[in-house]
């Protein structure tokens, strides 16, 4: 029990003597007192110096020690390679054949393998004592690419593959030809491009319906218009970027109704709502509603009769008046005569069996009155030939001006539903959404 002393105040109450040092203690690396601060100091240093000697003497017996060495190709090991060959991928450590594997950069070597066009992605770890294992997951083909005469390959985000022809026979490949990627594009550019390709094959195999198997070609040079190639049909569609399942339902439900309608058809625009525009061979265009595909008003006439040969273009024909009339030639010859008011009358012969000169005033002579007769009958029959084929020029000019007011006047309307059309855009579709309305 501690000592009782006696209380100064006179309290009755003993209180226990107090200790000598009485301030507030500090944690132990943190003595209050000066040889407690240095013997703490001497031992922290002796600590890290031991620790330093211990790491070196482990970083030297790591580095020396042949064990650790990788002697050959044979300690590098690969998984995944299908497409990819050892030739391929063993430059890549080439400079790390008889180097210690702590000191081989495995973020700088995973960089250069994703590098090889047909690896997409790697992982590169060190297996100790002196193995390097390398795990690589290869790009999957999606399509066929043409660049000239090469026929290639290319995934989903437009990385252009190589393969030789005998081995795409051996994978038994069979996927539409892409064109439109081009190498010098960009890698976002090309990746956007084949983001509408595989929007496209999704649309249209949505519900296992495989219709992207009856693809022959897409053309994505636009991104924004797919232009699409059926193998069993020529015509070129415009399926544009969206909506592809019910363009390609449409597309289906009215064709063999427009290639009876239209033997020269070419292509088939149905990027719009209320319309479809079809082109010919011949580079003019037909509009047709969406409804039931039956021709719009106006616009039932097909290029067979807006591009006749330039053969049964009109000659021109000179009249008596002077003026130049269009009409058909009948002959090659020229017939020269005078009129009773002595204007001289210049055109085409009109009947191929008159030869010679018919009706040629020879100034100071006199003919006989047969002669005279003779004459006067063969200038009666030229001039009525020649007001024949003029009345007939002259009908064909009034139809050829009335049929090119109709054809502008259809053109006008075209050019007016068209941009109707375009000026109230089709409402953005979720895929989804958009197969469950084509069904």
């Amino acid at each position: 029990m501690p000592e009782e002393i006696e209380d100064p105040d006179g309290d009755d109450f003993p209180r226990p003597k107090e200790k000598r040092f009485n301030g507030p203690r500090g944690p132990w690396w943190r003595p209050a007192s000066t040889v407690g601060r240095v013997f703490v100091t001497v031992g922290a240093l002796i600590v890290l110096g031991g620790l330093s000697t211990a790491g070196y003497f482990l970083k030297t017996y790591l580095e020396h020690d042949a064990r650790f060495r990788i002697a050959g190709a044979s300690n590098i090991q690969a998984t995944g390679l299908t497409e990819v060959s050892r030739a391929e991928m063993l430059p890549v450590f080439g400079e790390d054949i008889g180097r210690n594997v702590f000191f081989v950069p495995l973020s700088e070597r995973r960089r250069e393998l994703e590098a090889i066009p047909w690896v997409q992605r790697a992982t590169v770890m060190r297996l100790l004592p002196d193995q390097i294992r390398i795990s690589v997951v290869e790009r999957q083909p999606v399509a066929f690419t043409q660049q000239g005469a090469v026929t290639g390959l290319v995934d989903a985000d437009g990385v252009l593959l190589s393969m030789s022809a005998s081995m795409m026979a051996q994978r038994h490949y069979s996927f539409p030809v892409v064109v439109g990627i081009d190498p010098g594009d960009s890698a976002a550019s090309r990746k956007a491009r084949m983001a509408v390709y595989l929007r496209l094959l999704a649309e249209l195999d949505a519900n296992n319906q495989h219709n992207s198997a009856q693809i022959s070609e897409i053309d994505l040079t636009d991104p924004e218009d797919a232009r699409v190639t059926m193998q069993d049909d020529t015509t070129l569609l415009h399926f544009g970027e969206d909506r592809f399942l019910e363009r390609y339902q449409r597309y289906k439900a009215h064709i063999a109704e427009w290639k009876q309608q239209y033997p020269k058809l070419a292509a088939a625009d149905l990027r719009y709502d209320q319309m479809m525009v079809l082109k010919m061979d011949s580079g003019a265009d037909t509009t047709q509603p969406a409804a039931n595909g039956a021709a719009a008003p106006g616009a039932g006439e097909t290029e067979q009769a807006a591009a006749k040969p330039a053969e049964d273009a009109p000659a021109k024909v000179k009249p008596a008046s002077g003026k130049t009339v269009s009409g058909k030639a009948a002959s090659s010859k020229t017939v020269s005569d005078k009129t009773a008011s002595g204007k001289t009358v210049s055109g085409k012969t009109v009947a191929k069996g008159v030869q010679g000169k018919t009706g040629a005033h020879v100034a100071g002579k006199t003919k006989s009155a047969a002669r005279a007769k003779a004459d006067a009958k063969a200038k009666t029959l030229v001039r009525t030939k020649i007001a024949a084929k003029i009345k007939t020029s002259t009908t064909k000019i009034v139809a050829a001006k009335k049929n090119a007011a109709q054809n502008k006047k259809r053109e006008e309307l075209k050019r007016a539903a068209l941009n109707a059309s375009r000026r109230k855009p089709a409402p953005m579709m979720h895929p989804a959404a958009a197969a469950a309305e084509g069904q």
